[in-house]
């Protein structure tokens, strides 16, 4: 089986501070889609907030009315965008909140750093179709976005926080 070269051009919003850096947040999305091999090159944006607009976005879309920590907007535009050759397919938005991810570092007991990629994965996962409406999917996913974590050393005791089966 052929390697496809795979492109992937960050859009990186930043509403808030951002404690990780472009380059990285480019080398990582980078070295997760190698790992996961999309059908060709990509595009997304990801969203680094607060929680006054992450909670609008989750109220309106969701109809939670209150802050979350990630969320993920799939591309829903038409067959033909795959057909152009010389365009990377657009993935859709991922929005993380970064005053969440600071709590929740800290309740976990690693990183905002560590949170942060936790959280990007997870809805980079969500982009490419994955989903978690039950416990056995939960594991899946959750097994699969540790995997892609420490293939760019991003290391962190996931069982005692997410329990990988």
């Amino acid at each position: 089986m052929a390697v496809v070269p795979i492109a992937v051009e960050l859009c990186l919003q930043a509403a808030v501070d951002d404690p990780v850096g472009e380059a990285r947040w480019q080398f990582w999305f980078d070295q997760w889609l190698r790992e996961l091999q999309p059908a060709a090159a990509v595009e997304l944006s990801l969203r680094l907030t607060d929680d006054a607009e992450i909670r609008g976005l989750n109220a309106r879309f969701r109809g939670v009315d209150a802050p979350t920590d990630v969320l993920s907007f799939e591309f829903e535009g038409e067959d033909t965008q795959a057909q152009i050759a010389e365009e990377p397919l657009y993935l859709g938005d991922i929005v993380v909140s970064v005053p969440t991810a600071t709590r929740q570092a800290r309740e976990f007991g690693h990183t905002l750093e560590v949170e942060l990629a936790w959280l990007a994965v997870h809805g980079l996962l969500h982009l490419l179709g994955w989903d978690h409406p039950d416990e056995q999917s939960w594991q899946a996913m959750v097994t699969q976005q540790a995997r892609l974590l420490k293939g760019v050393n991003v290391v962190y005791d996931w069982p005692s926080v997410y329990p990988v089966g």
